[in-house]
């Protein structure tokens, strides 16, 4: 699968569509296919660029 968020850099900000609860997140890394995202609301969680495109927010 192709990844959607190769473009993401780390302190971006950034929502999960599938997860609106978890709030607003910084992206902390973007390696491999992996993103790792601090959410306020869920802490720290790595995603597959491969099966979730990240939405890029200016919301803080």
């Amino acid at each position: 699968m192709e990844n959607h968020n190769e473009f993401l850099e780390p302190g971006m900000l950034v929502k999960h569509p599938g997860q609106p609860a978890w709030g607003v997140g910084q992206v902390q890394s973007n390696m491999g296919g992996k993103i790792t995202v601090n959410f306020r609301e869920a802490g720290k969680v790595v995603i597959d660029a491969a099966r979730v495109a990240l939405v890029i927010t200016d919301d803080t």
